[in-house]
């Protein structure tokens, strides 16, 4: 009797870990809604750098927040890194990459949100 317990807890333990999973989404559309037009056509510029910022946040039980705020998060963690006050600099080719991981039946959820872009900047 107790050997036919062990074995039903074992399973029961392998099956409820096993459901961890996760899904990327990566968005690659021009999500930056600001007017400024500048051509980039010719040797005007130079990339100094590529900059990311990360933010995380987890649901539990169907309890939390939504991909606004992380991405909030993000894109105000990679700006920080990006050192465009008071230079000639400016972001480019934004990404926004979701990443899901759910835990324990999906009653555990983290969204993850990482921001990057290219650093460049304007040399005429």
């Amino acid at each position: 009797m107790k050997k036919i317990f062990n074995v039903i807890l074992v399973a029961a333990v392998v099956i409820l870990f096993s459901s961890c999973y996760g899904r990327h989404l990566a968005n690659t559309n021009n999500v930056n809604n600001n007017v400024t037009n500048v051509v980039l056509q010719s040797n005007n510029y130079r990339v100094v750098s590529k900059v990311t910022g990360r933010a995380e946040g987890t649901i539990i039980l169907g309890l939390g927040g939504s991909f606004r705020p992380l991405i909030e998060n993000a894109r105000s963690d990679m700006l920080r890194s990006a050192n465009l006050i008071g230079s000639s600099r400016a972001l480019i080719n934004e990404v926004v990459e979701f990443n899901t991981r759910m835990i324990l039946f999906n009653f555990v959820v983290i969204n993850s949100v990482t921001v990057s872009a290219y650093v460049i900047e304007f040399t005429h």
